[in-house]
């Protein structure tokens, strides 16, 4: 979740049900983007016993530890907590903010005696305690609505805010980025596991997840009313109880002037994170120049999308993905290989077109975070090395980093 505190400053939006907010004149937009959007990022993670590896619910040890109280949140679960960075349009500046978060959080972690864990899925959940929820209302009231959904498997993911202060655009952007969230999402799958074993899929937390009726891909939408008109019916059905709970895998947001992406598991590594990032805020500065020279997005078929998206969660980076405009089955790489050529004019702009092409080159050699968790595994298999190999991922330079 954003917290105004901690994001975009530009200005506040609040869209109450039914409205929508007016976009600027068509006259105003401009046939090219050159500036760099801001862009920041919230990371959710897993509380871990470092003797067994399962999840424990010690987010208040945590919580009352933490020093950057402003940029750390609760999340849905006890055994879960939350980082948002502020705003940046240098990734160099974003880097170095997500690994002292990291660290940061882990340090108090260990002081609270558990360890912090970047996974879509908890490896290893606490067949004793489960996974309570975080007290409060909202989620007491979620949990007493959506009953077994709300309190099964939880899940950890990293959704990126990039600057988008017109309603109308965000939502076009939306429509635009709809095709090449697929990819998005087997770039950053890094949740094979669940309940201690192999799921057979790289990105569980897609899966687990879908249980929540507003979860996945939204449909296109013709404009910012037709988006509140749809809204208005999910909340009025009770499919959501508020705004905050369109899952969608992007949204405009409702607090903060920016477009939301919200496909991507946790990645392992604050560089991975960075490099997702990148990539997203070009693929969003791509569309915002597509938009205003006048070009209309791809409308493909929700079934398609979604059979694309579940392809991408099941096979992740190591497999095949589903082109779904032209609904061609191929190498996963060789769409993530497309998708950098869509946007290599934006990531040049950016200064971010040597990062991503290193951090790709890196992936290809080292592997997906969930080819690194089976990787863990293959070893002794034994969940505990898969947990523990996320803990040293996720924080691994930890003494230095430490703001």
């Amino acid at each position: 979740m954003v917290h105004e505190r901690s994001a975009f400053r530009l200005r506040r939006i609040t869209v109450p049900p039914g409205s929508a907010v007016p976009s600027r004149k068509a006259g105003s937009r401009r046939a090219q983007v050159t500036e760099v959007l801001k862009t920041g990022v919230e990371e959710e993670f897993f509380l871990v016993d470092p003797r067994t590896g399962e999840t424990v619910p010690y987010v208040e040890r945590v919580m009352a530890v933490v020093r950057s109280r402003e940029l750390v949140q609760r999340e849905f679960a006890s055994c879960q907590i939350e980082t948002s960075s502020t705003p940046h349009t240098d990734m160099d500046a974003l880097l170095r903010e997500v690994t002292g978060l990291r660290a940061e959080l882990a340090a108090a972690a260990r002081g609270a005696g558990c360890e912090l864990v970047a996974s879509g899925c908890a490896p290893l959940e606490n067949s004793a305690s489960g996974a309570p929820l975080t007290l409060g209302p909202r989620y007491r009231r979620m949990a007493g609505a959506f009953g077994a959904v709300a309190r099964g498997e939880k899940c950890c993911g990293c959704h990126v805010h990039v600057e988008v202060p017109d309603r109308e655009e965000a939502v076009q952007v939306c429509n635009h980025l709809r095709p090449w969230l697929p990819v998005l999402h087997a770039l950053a799958a890094n949740s094979p596991f669940t309940g201690g074993a192999d799921s057979g899929h790289a990105s569980w937390r897609a899966i687990a997840f879908g249980r929540w009726p507003s979860f996945g891909i939204p449909p296109y939408f013709e404009s910012a009313a037709d988006y509140e008109a749809t809204v208005g019916v999910l909340l009025r059905s009770g499919v959501i109880l508020d705004r905050g709970m369109l899952y969608w895998l992007i949204r405009p947001s409702d607090h903060v002037p920016t477009v939301e992406i919200r496909v991507g598991d946790v990645c392992a590594t604050a560089e991975e994170t960075v490099l997702y990032v990148a990539l997203v805020r070009a693929l969003v500065a791509t569309a915002l120049r597509d938009i205003r020279a006048g070009v209309s997005a791809p409308r493909v078929p929700d079934e398609v999308l979604r059979a694309a998206f579940w392809r991408a969660a099941h096979d992740g980076l190591e497999g095949h993905g589903l082109e779904p405009v032209s609904g061609t089955l191929m190498p996963a790489w060789r769409l993530v290989d497309e998708m950098v050529d869509h946007v290599r004019g934006a990531l040049s702009a950016a200064g971010d077109l040597e990062r991503v092409t290193a951090g790709l080159a890196r992936l290809r050699r080292v592997g997906s975070g969930a080819a690194r968790q089976r990787e863990a595994y293959a070893g002794r298999g034994s969940i505990h090395d898969v947990v523990t190999a996320l803990a040293r991922q996720t924080a691994p330079d930890l003494a230095a980093a430490v703001p």
